[in-house]
C-alpha cells in the first residue's frame, strides 16, 4: 500500500485537526498551494521589521504633540513610569526581544515542530503573535512599558520563532529540485511584512490619532485581528508530502559536489561540529550588521535628512514642528517599506542564485559588497544625496534578507536534509544574539553621540564603520566552512531506522504518488491572489512614498 493510500484509508487512526498525520498530502494535491500558506504567516509576523514606525509616536504617547521628557529617567524607571514619555532606546528593546525570543523559541521547539507538524506550529504562532500585540495595546493604554515588553517582545517573539521555522523544512521537502528557491519562498514573506504593515500602521495611526492619543493602541488591536485571520488560514493551508515522495520526472543528481552532501547528520551531533559554529558566526555577523539598521530605519532617515525630505534643506530635525515631523514620518515609513521590498526580493533572488553559484560564494558576495556599501553610507549622508543613501541600504537589505533565505539550504548542503528544520532552529540562536548586538550598537551609540552634542545628521557615522567591521569578520568565518568529515554522518541503517519510526514511513517506495501536479490551477491561483494582492498593495504604496526619496 502506498503512503497516499494509507493516508486516504485512515491508517493513521483518528488524528486531531492540528496533528501532523492529518495534513499528509493525498493524490491530486498541488504542491504550489504550500508557498502561499507560508507567505500568509510570514507576511504577518514580518511586521516585526516595521515596528520602528511606532517608536516616534510612542515617544510622544503622553505629550501627543511633544514628548514629556524626564531628565532622571532610567531604563528600570521607564518600565513602570506613567508620567514620563518613553525614549526611543527604551522602546527599541522590544525589537531586541523580538529576535532574541525568535531565536530561542526556534531552537527550543524546533524538534517539537518536526514531530507536531507545521499546522500546529502555525496556529500556536498566530495565538502568540496576535495575543502579544493585544497585550502591547493594553500596555500603551495603561502606559506600562513592561507590559509592552512582555506582550509584543516576549510572547510575540515566541510566535515569531514558531511561525518563522514552521514552513522551512516542509518547503525543502516539497521542492527538492529547487532547494535554494524553496528556502527563498519559505521565508521571503517575513522580509516583506513591513512593506505591507508599515504603511498600513501609519494609515491606521493617522486615522485613530486624536488630541488625547497618538493612535498606537487602536492600531495594534486592528492589526492583531487581521493578522490572526490570515495566519490561521495559512496554518490550515499547510500540507506535508508522504515519505518517499519526489516531483514527477525528477531524480536526485548523481554528480557529486564537494559542498553538497547526500548523507545526513543527526541533530544531536550537528552542534558538535565546527562547521555549525562557523555558519552560526556567518549568520550572526550578517544579521547583526543589518538588524540594527532595520530597527532604526524610520528614525535614521528622519534624523539624517530632516527638512530635506520636505524641501526644507536648512531645517534640522530638532527645528521641525509637529506637522512637519508628521510629514517626514510618512516619508520615512516609505523608506522602511522600500527596504522591506528589497528585503523580500533579496530573499528570493539571492537564494535562487545560490542554486547556481553555491551557498559559500553567495555569502562571500554578501560580505565583500556589504563592507564597501556600509563604508560609503556616511559619505552619501554628508553629500545630502537621499537617492544614493536609500540605494545603498536597499542593496544592503537585499543581502541581509538573502542571508536568511540562503542559510537553510547551506545547512542542508552541509548536514543533509533529515534534521535540517531542527538544525536550522538551533542555528537561529545566532539571530537571537544578533538581535541584541545589532540594535544595541545602533541605538546606544546614537544616544551616546546625541548626548555628546553630535548633530543628528552625523550620529550614525561611527556605527556604519563598526557594522562594516562585523561583515569583515563574517567573511573570514565563511572562508573556513568546509565539508564535514565522514565520522559525523549517520549510517544508512541509522537513517532507515529513523524513517521507520515515522507514521508516514514507507518500505522503500518512492515516486510522485499522484501528488504535486497542477501548477497554477484555479485553487492555486486563488491562494496566490490572497497573498499577492496585499503584496502588490504594499509595493504600490511603497513605491508611491519612495518616489520623494529620489528627488
Amino acid at each position: 500500500m502506498s503512503a497516499t493510500d494509507r493516508a486516504e484509508s485512515g491508517a493513521y487512526g483518528n488524528p486531531g485537526i492540528l496533528d501532523r498525520e492529518r495534513i499528509v498530502a493525498k493524490a491530486g494535491f498541488n504542491r504550489w498551494l504550500v508557498p502561499p500558506a507560508a507567505l500568509a504567516i510570514h507576511l504577518c509576523i514580518g511586521m516585526a521589521y516595521g515596528f520602528s514606525v511606532f517608536w516616534l509616536p510612542l515617544s510622544r504617547a503622553i505629550g501627543v504633540e511633544q514628548s514629556v521628557a524626564c531628565t532622571d529617567l532610567g531604563l528600570l524607571t521607564a518600565l513602570f513610569t506613567t508620567t514620563c514619555d518613553w525614549r526611543v532606546s527604551d522602546l527599541g528593546w522590544i525589537y531586541t526581544l523580538f529576535f532574541v525570543l525568535l531565536g530561542c523559541s526556534a531552537a527550543i521547539w524546533g524538534g517539537w515542530l518536526e514531530r507536531a507538524g507545521p499546522r500546529k506550529a502555525g496556529v500556536v504562532s498566530a495565538v502568540c503573535w496576535c495575543g502579544g500585540m493585544v497585550l502591547a495595546a493594553i500596555g500603551v493604554m495603561t502606559h506600562q512599558l513592561w507590559l509592552m515588553w512582555v506582550g509584543a517582545g516576549v510572547i510575540g517573539g515566541i510566535g515569531l520563532g514558531l511561525g518563522y521555522i514552521s514552513p522551512v523544512s516542509t518547503l525543502i521537502k516539497w521542492f527538492p529540485d529547487r532547494r535554494g528557491m524553496a528556502t527563498g519562498m519559505a521565508i521571503m514573506g517575513f522580509g516583506g511584512g513591513a512593506m505591507i504593515g508599515a504603511p498600513l500602521a501609519n494609515l491606521l495611526m493617522n486615522h485613530f490619532k486624536s488630541p488625547d492619543s497618538v493612535g498606537v493602541w487602536q492600531t495594534f488591536l486592528v492589526m492583531a485581528a487581521g493578522y490572526f485571520v490570515f495566519m490561521i488560514c495559512g496554518a490550515f493551508g499547510y500540507r506535508i508530502p508522504p515519505a518517499g515522495w519526489r516531483p514527477e520526472g525528477w531524480t536526485p543528481p548523481t554528480a557529486a559536489k564537494a559542498m553538497i552532501t547526500t548523507r545526513h547528520v543527526h541533530l544531536r551531533d550537528a552542534h558538535k561540529t565546527k562547521q555549525f559554529w562557523l555558519i552560526w558566526a556567518v549568520l550572526c555577523l550578517n544579521v547583526s550588521a543589518g538588524i540594527g539598521v532595520i530597527g532604526m530605519a524610520s528614525p535614521m532617515l528622519q534624523e539624517i535628512f530632516a527638512g530635506k525630505l520636505i524641501g526644507l534643506p536648512d531645517v534640522s530635525f530638532t527645528q521641525l514642528d509637529a506637522g512637519q515631523k508628521t510629514a517626514i514620518a510618512s516619508i520615512a515609513a516609505g523608506f522602511a517599506g522600500l527596504i522591506s521590498l528589497f528585503n523580500i526580493g533579496g530573499r528570493f533572488f539571492w537564494a535562487s542564485l545560490s542554486d547556481r553559484i553555491g551557498r559559500k560564494a553567495t555569502y562571500f558576495t554578501f560580505f565583500a559588497l556589504g563592507i564597501v556599501l556600509y563604508a560609503l553610507a556616511p559619505t552619501a549622508a554628508h553629500m545630502g544625496s537621499q537617492a544614493l543613501f536609500v540605494a545603498i541600504f536597499c542593496v544592503i537589505l537585499s543581502m541581509y534578507g538573502g542571508g536568511f533565505a540562503t542559510v537553510p539550504a547551506y545547512l542542508a548542503d552541509i548536514f543533509g536534509t533529515q534534521f535540517v528544520g531542527a538544525i536550522h532552529g538551533r542555528l537561529l540562536t545566532a539571530w537571537a544574539t544578533a538581535g541584541i548586538v545589532g540594535p544595541v550598537v545602533v541605538n546606544y551609540i546614537r544616544e551616546f553621540q546625541i548626548n555628546a552634542g553630535v548633530p543628528r545628521d552625523q550620529v550614525y557615522d561611527r556605527t556604519m564603520y563598526i557594522l562594516a567591521g562585523m561583515l569583515a569578520l563574517g567573511f573570514i568565518a565563511n572562508f573556513f566552512v568546509r565539508p564535514l568529515a565522514s565520522k559525523w554522518f549517520m549510517s544508512d541503517a541509522e537513517v532507515a531506522a529513523l524513517q521507520a519510526k515515522t507514521k508516514t514511513a514507507e518500505s522503500g517506495a518512492t515516486g510522485s504518488f499522484g501528488i504535486g501536479h497542477g501548477g497554477l490551477d484555479a485553487k492555486a491561483a486563488l491562494a496566490w491572489a490572497a497573498v499577492g494582492i496585499p503584496i502588490l498593495w504594499g509595493v504600490w504604496v511603497t513605491l508611491q512614498q519612495a518616489v520623494v526619496l529620489f528627488r
